[in-house]
C-alpha cells in the first residue's frame, strides 16, 4: 500500500519531534549532572563565599574555595575580545557587504569562513609562539602570557562568525531600501548607518551572540595563553586564569568526589548560569532590534 502524503508529512513531524526531544533530554542530563555534583560544595562553603572570595587555593589546608579572581578574569577577557572583536567584526561585514568589489568579495568571503574553522588549539599556539614574545618585547613586561593576549585571541577566533554571519544580514536588506534613501538625497555613508545598519541590526545581534558564546566558553586558548595565575586583574598585562582554564587545569588532579572535584563543577554551574543569562539577554536585544525594525519597514 502505497504511503499517504498525510501518513509521510505524519511521519517527519514525529521523526522531528524525536530527534528534538532526544537532543533536550541529554542537554537536560548534562545540566543536571552538573548541578549534582556541583552543588555538594556548598555544605562546606556558602554562596556568597564561594563566589566573591579572594583566594582559589583547593589544594591547601584548610582549602580556600573563593573563585571571585576567575570570575573577574573570565569578565576582563570577554569583555576586551568583544571591544575588539564586535566592532572589527561588523565594519569587516559592512566593507565586504556594501563597499567591496564582486571579485575581491567572493574571494575574501570564502577566506573569512576558513578561519571560523581553524581549531582553537592552533590559535593557542600562535598565542604562544608569536604574539607572546612579540607583547613581551614591544611592552616590556615580565611575560606575554596574560589577559590582552588571551583577548587578542578570543577576538581573532569570534571576528570571523561575527563578520560572517553580519555580513550575510547586512547584505540581505532590501535594495528598495538603499535606493529609496539614495533617491532622498542621502549619501553613501548616511545610507550605510542610517538605513542598512538598523535595518540588519537583528543579524548582527545574533551573530554578535554566536561570536560571544563562543568566547565565553572557550577552554583551550585561555588556558595556553592567559598565563594561569589566580589572581584579580590589575591591569590588561596581568596574567591570570579564567574559569574554564582552572576547570581544564585541575580537574585531572583532583580527587573524585573530593571538594576540590565539587568545587571544579561548581565553577561549571556559574560559568553555564553566566552564559545562560548573556543569551538570554543577548536575544532579548535581538527580538527588539527585529521587532523595531519589522516595524519601521
Amino acid at each position: 500500500m502505497k504511503p499517504t502524503p498525510h501518513r509521510i508529512e505524519r511521519t517527519i513531524r514525529f521523526v522531528f519531534l524525536g530527534t528534538a526531544s532526544i537532543s533536550i533530554l541529554v542537554l537536560s542530563l548534562i545540566v543536571l549532572f552538573l548541578f549534582m555534583e556541583g552543588i555538594p560544595i556548598f555544605s562546606k562553603v556558602s554562596v556568597p563565599g564561594f563566589i566573591f572570595g579572594r583566594r582559589w587555593y583547593p589544594a591547601s589546608s584548610p582549602p580556600d574555595f573563593g573563585i571571585f579572581p576567575l570570575l573577574a578574569a573570565s569578565v576582563a577577557v570577554t569583555l576586551l575580545s568583544a571591544a575588539i572583536s564586535i566592532p572589527l567584526g561588523v565594519m569587516t561585514a559592512l566593507y565586504l557587504a556594501e563597499i567591496a568589489s564582486v571579485r575581491f568579495r567572493a574571494i575574501a568571503k570564502p577566506v573569512v569562513e576558513l578561519l571560523a574553522a581553524l581549531p582553537s588549539v592552533v590559535i593557542g599556539f600562535f598565542g604562544m609562539v608569536i604574539v607572546a614574545p612579540f607583547l613581551q618585547d614591544t611592552f616590556h613586561i615580565a611575560t606575554g602570557l596574560n589577559l590582552f593576549n588571551a583577548a587578542l585571541m578570543l577576538a581573532f577566533m569570534s571576528v570571523p562568525t561575527i563578520c560572517s554571519i553580519s555580513e550575510d544580514a547586512i547584505f540581505s536588506v532590501p535594495v528598495e531600501l538603499k535606493e529609496a534613501s539614495l533617491a532622498l538625497g542621502a549619501t553613501h555613508w548616511e545610507t550605510l548607518y542610517r538605513v542598512v545598519v538598523p535595518a540588519s541590526l537583528s543579524g548582527i545581534s545574533t551573530a554578535v551572540i554566536l561570536g560571544m558564546s563562543r568566547a565565553i566558553g572557550e577552554t583551550m586558548v585561555v588556558l595556553m595563553v592567559a598565563g594561569g595565575a589566580g589572581l584579580i586583574p590589575t591591569s590588561i598585562f596581568d596574567p591570570v586564569r579564567p574559569m574554564p582554564a582552572s576547570i581544564a587545569a585541575e580537574m585531572a588532579e583532583a580527587p573524585f568526589r573530593s571538594d576540590h572535584y565539587h568545587a571544579l563543577f561548581a565553577i561549571g554551574m556559574v560559568l553555564f548560569i553566566s552564559t545562560m543569562i548573556f543569551n538570554l539577554v543577548a536575544d532579548y536585544i535581538s527580538r527588539k532590534h527585529k521587532q523595531a525594525g519589522s516595524a519601521t519597514l
